[in-house]
């Protein structure tokens, strides 16, 4: 059985992490297969939205401390670690899909992290999270420092790091990093589901552009995110989809695209 599940529900793939003994933490072999399965997905344009979730009623616990090494190799090799992790978790945070997250259980440390790489993050009521790198004396890692402070505010994510304190889903919800808290009576993956549904006839070429600009607008200046909305609306004007819309709009056909009201 694999660490990491691949699974097709019609234009979604979910990744489920399978490590439930351990609370789905990362060890190397799940490392590895996620820098397998990320350009995998990214790349298979059947693909239109990506679930990422945990086995066993957990997300992700984080890092597993059994593999981490302490004391042992040379201190290049540790920072070798964490760069390769880099490498495919920037492929998931820029992959211009949109990434749902369905949070069960813990979400703590580079699990947290995961759950902020994603677009939307659902969560079960009891769903909890940690940016817990400061009980063993580490600074949070796989993006933590750059994705916190800009889901929650940087003085927020300066007492999350610095305290290390676990944040109920409630909470969690109302500091910015949940989107969503799924009612007790339905399971999170199938809301998740349904949400990445949603996405089925949605312009992904659109979406992707949003998506690549608006992760890089806190690092770019005003004018700089005006040139690129010019490039990408002329861009968007003579692609297919928007010529298919124009026409369905022009006869009075209903749109390609549009988001259900029964949530906004």
């Amino acid at each position: 059985m694999s660490v990491l599940e691949i699974t097709r529900h019609g234009a979604t793939a979910v990744l489920t992490m399978n490590r439930p003994a351990a609370r789905n933490a990362l060890d190397m072999e799940l490392r590895a297969a996620f820098a397998q399965a990320i350009p995998e997905v990214r790349d298979d344009a059947a693909i239109r939205c990506v679930v990422l979730t945990g086995a066993g009623g957990h997300f992700c616990a984080g890092g597993d401390i059994r593999a981490m090494g302490f004391g042992d190799g040379d201190i290049f090799e540790g920072r070798s670690r964490i760069i390769a992790m880099q490498r495919w978790f920037d492929e998931l945070v820029d992959m211009e899909k949109p990434v749902i997250a369905a949070v069960e259980g813990s979400a703590f440390g580079a699990g947290l992290s995961m759950a902020l790489a994603a677009d939307f993050v659902l969560a079960a009521p009891d769903a909890t999270f940690c940016s817990v790198f400061a009980r063993i004396g580490y600074v949070p890692d796989l993006g933590g420092m750059y994705l916190l402070p800009r889901a929650v505010g940087l003085s927020r994510a300066k007492e999350l790091a610095f305290t290390a304190r676990v944040v109920p889903a409630q909470e969690a919800a109302e500091l910015g990093i949940v989107q969503h808290i799924v009612a007790s009576d339905k399971r999170v993956l199938d809301e998740a589901l349904a949400l990445a549904a949603r996405f089925d006839n949605a312009p992904p070429g659109a979406l992707g552009i949003i998506k690549n600009t608006m992760n890089h607008a806190f690092e770019s200046d005003r004018r700089t995110v005006y040139a690129q909305e010019a490039f990408a609306q002329a861009l968007c004007r003579e692609s297919a989809y928007h010529k298919e819309a124009k026409a369905r709009f022009l006869s009075k056909q209903p749109p390609l695209y549009q988001w259900p009201q029964d949530r906004n």
